[in-house]
């Protein structure tokens, strides 16, 4: 991943060892990259040569992210405290930045409805026909890709980095290895999702590419056997709300694929409350399918769940309804609910 990224200013190389070190430690660098790419433009045209990063500095550097939301200016800030705080270890003295106040977790997701998803599916297996003789075209594991994401809850980076060998038919499991948070764990694939996959493996297999079968070859693959990237999997994603007619606002304002989790978690959760599972015992398997560290980062889907389908408020306790008191509201100007 680190070679993905040219970087040219007086950081340059601790830019690089920086991602390496944290590549040897499990972690995605995609994000830790570019934000990276940003601050090397920065301390270019800023002519900086010295091996130091002031507040001034800083300052200047955050006079030119007026476009910037809460979230982007939050992920920003945590990546260069990091980097400061490296290269103070390194003997190289740093301002260390604190991070920005306030709420910088506001983001509200896109929660497609069942219909959109239904409609996505089918989008999804269209446009694999006029695409088929492109040999480089990613559309080939789309339609595996996009039910996997959805029926599991993965992360798309999570998804792209799973690998043959993690594909565990017997047991109907998936061992998803490369993590958010760094821990390893097993995620249920039901009979529907593992026809789809079964069904691309065999395409996949009658690719002319050493290894394509072999265990450590990733999963997830294009047409001529190279890996499937981020970038390629958001710029067909967006052609596929087209199709469905779910608007693409952009700069980051979605619908991403990422929603496609979230809309996993809030539909899973629907599901559970609606047949009867207790919500203090629905939380907590939502929890662990999504690979969560604390139930906390799972509360957020009660919300989203009440918002979106009421009748669920009715079937919660009082004492659930006293824990969960606000709610989160849901712009669902793309599309009614069912």
């Amino acid at each position: 991943m680190a070679k993905q990224f040219k970087y040219e200013s007086v950081f340059a190389p601790y830019f690089e060892s920086f991602l390496k070190m944290k590549d040897a430690m499990g972690y995605g660098l995609y994000k830790f990259g570019y934000i990276f790419l940003e601050l090397d433009r920065f301390f270019l045209k800023t002519e900086v040569t010295a091996i130091y990063i002031s507040s001034e500095q800083i300052a200047a550097w955050r006079a030119t992210r007026i476009n910037d939301k809460a979230r982007t200016l939050y992920d920003k800030y945590s990546v260069l405290s990091q980097f400061c705080k490296y290269m103070c270890h390194l003997g190289h003295e740093c301002y260390i930045p604190r991070l920005p106040k306030g709420n910088a977790w506001n983001f509200v997701p896109y929660i497609f409805t069942h219909r959109q998803m239904e409609c996505i599916f089918r989008e999804c297996d269209k446009l694999l026909l006029p695409y088929c003789s492109n040999m480089n075209t990613a559309l080939f594991a789309i339609p595996a890709l996009i039910r996997f994401l959805y029926s599991t809850g993965a992360r798309i980076g999570e998804a792209l980095s799973i690998k043959n060998m993690d594909i565990d038919y017997q047991n109907h499991q998936v061992i998803i290895r490369k993590t958010k948070n760094k821990m390893q764990r097993i995620v249920p694939i039901n009979s529907s999702l593992m026809e789809v996959m079964r069904q691309y493996e065999r395409y996949r297999n009658q690719i002319p590419v050493k290894d394509i079968a072999g265990k450590d070859h990733f999963y997830f693959v294009k047409a001529n056997g190279t890996p499937f990237t981020l970038g390629v999997a958001y710029r067909w994603f967006k052609i596929i709300l087209k199709q469905c007619g779910i608007p693409h606002i952009g700069k980051q304002q979605g619908p991403r694929v990422h929603d496609i989790r979230h809309s996993c978690a809030v539909h899973s959760l629907e599901k559970m409350v609606k047949s009867g599972v207790d919500i203090y015992c629905a939380l907590p398997r939502l929890s662990t399918f999504l690979g969560h560290k604390t139930i906390a980062g799972t509360e957020k889907y009660v919300r989203m769940t009440q918002e979106i389908y009421p009748d669920i408020i009715e079937m919660e306790s009082s004492l659930s309804a006293f824990v969960f008191p606000n709610k989160i509201k849901i712009d669902n100007d793309y599309g009614s609910n069912e």
